[in-house]
């Protein structure tokens, strides 16, 4: 017990004030540290909130935190306002396909549909030589050796020597020049530049198909149908001349049997020729052939009995090059020959696409060239069919 000296004592319990001060620091402590977690959580909503403002996209009219003078202007005065003054204005309408409709932003196929076109295959059974200059010369050699028979001492005498022919392909160049906007370019949604590859290297296998059968020769390759025809036998022909056989009617087969004309057709080429050779013709010829039976009933026409392989007419595949006339009066309608022997095509390089953005701007052009020459360079290698009596 303590007293004071001018009061009344007071007693004090140890073990009681040491549990108060327990529970005020224990209070306190919680105190402190709730707002420490309040303090935190906040801080997390903060940085929460940033996060997903910084992924949000920001609208166009805000981007960068500055106003687009234009975007503000077709916003506030033209669409709000009406007001059409200081407004670019384009006419693009997607009710009008010249009016850049066709490019109006649509559900569309990237790849561009096109008509197929019958290209002339006479490229993939002839004779094709890669040159380095446009002077391509090919030498024929028109036999003459003479032999001779002598005993094992006798003497030998001088026998006679080859004669050559100098063939000389007609050739030019074929090129095309299209355009293409540099917007188009840009916003189409097909690959234009693909495409217009695509377009040119078909057009140029349909023209050089055309030339192969049908070409002149000025600038362009001399196609076999050009050559002059004759009924003569190889023996006594001109050089550069082709043979034909009769159909024996006037722009029409023989009235009776006549797939024997085709028959002699084949037997008019000689037998190292054969080996190798092909019928051409175009589908209609070709619809009238395949009608013609033997004496048994059996067609003259087989289909391929394997994929990839072609039909044979009398043994020999038949290749369609819609090129070649239909059946007339005295039109060369059936083409029968080795053509790796006969026709020779001569191109001095593949074809080659430069793109040229600098000429004609905005215009970008695809400048395609191709120079190709062809001719006959073995008359006795190819024969044809001509739809006449005699």
């Amino acid at each position: 017990m303590q007293g004071s000296p001018s009061g009344p004592p007071f007693f004090v319990e140890t073990g009681m004030t040491d549990q108060v001060t327990d529970a005020l620091e224990a209070r306190f402590d919680a105190v402190v540290q709730g707002e420490r977690i309040d303090g935190l959580e906040g801080e997390i909503a903060a940085l929460k909130g940033a996060l997903l403002a910084a992924q949000r996209p920001a609208l166009d009219g805000v981007k960068g935190g500055a106003v687009d003078p234009a975007r503000a202007a077709f916003v506030d005065r033209y669409l709000r306002q009406g007001h059409e003054a200081g407004v670019e204005l384009k006419s693009f309408s997607g009710a009008s396909g010249a009016a850049g409709g066709y490019a109006v932003p649509r559900e569309i196929d990237q790849l561009i549909g096109s008509t197929l076109k019958a290209i002339s295959p006479i490229r993939s059974i002839a004779n094709v030589v890669r040159t380095g200059t446009a002077g391509y010369r090919k030498l024929v050699s028109a036999g003459g050796i003479v032999s001779g028979w002598a005993s094992e001492t006798g003497a030998r005498a001088e026998t006679g020597t080859p004669s050559f022919n100098a063939i000389a392909p007609p050739s030019g160049e074929l090129y095309a020049n299209p355009a293409a906007s540099q917007a188009m370019l840009d916003d189409a949604q097909f690959d234009v530049e693909a495409w217009l590859a695509s377009e040119i290297g078909r057009e140029f296998a349909v023209a050089e198909g055309a030339a192969f059968v049908n070409g002149n020769g000025t600038n362009k390759p001399k196609g076999f149908l050009t050559y002059t025809t004759t009924n003569e036998a190889d023996s006594v022909r001109a050089f550069g001349s082709l043979q034909y056989v009769a159909s024996g009617a006037a722009g029409a087969f023989a009235a009776s049997n006549p797939q024997d004309k085709l028959i002699d057709l084949v037997q008019s080429l000689r037998a190292p020729y054969r080996q190798g050779a092909s019928f051409v013709m175009n589908s209609a010829t070709l619809a009238a052939v395949r009608k013609m039976k033997t004496t048994d009933g059996a067609f003259i026409w087989q289909p391929g009995l394997a994929g990839g392989q072609p039909a044979t007419l009398l043994g020999y595949p038949v290749v369609e090059a819609e090129d070649m006339p239909d059946i007339a009066a005295n039109s060369l309608s059936i083409a029968f020959g080795n053509f790796q022997a006969g026709y020779v095509i001569a191109e001095r390089s593949e074809t080659s696409i430069l793109r040229d953005p600098f000429s004609n701007k905005p215009f970008v052009h695809f400048y395609a060239v191709k120079r190709i020459g062809g001719a006959v360079a073995n008359s006795e290698a190819i024969k044809l069919m001509k739809f006449a009596a005699s």
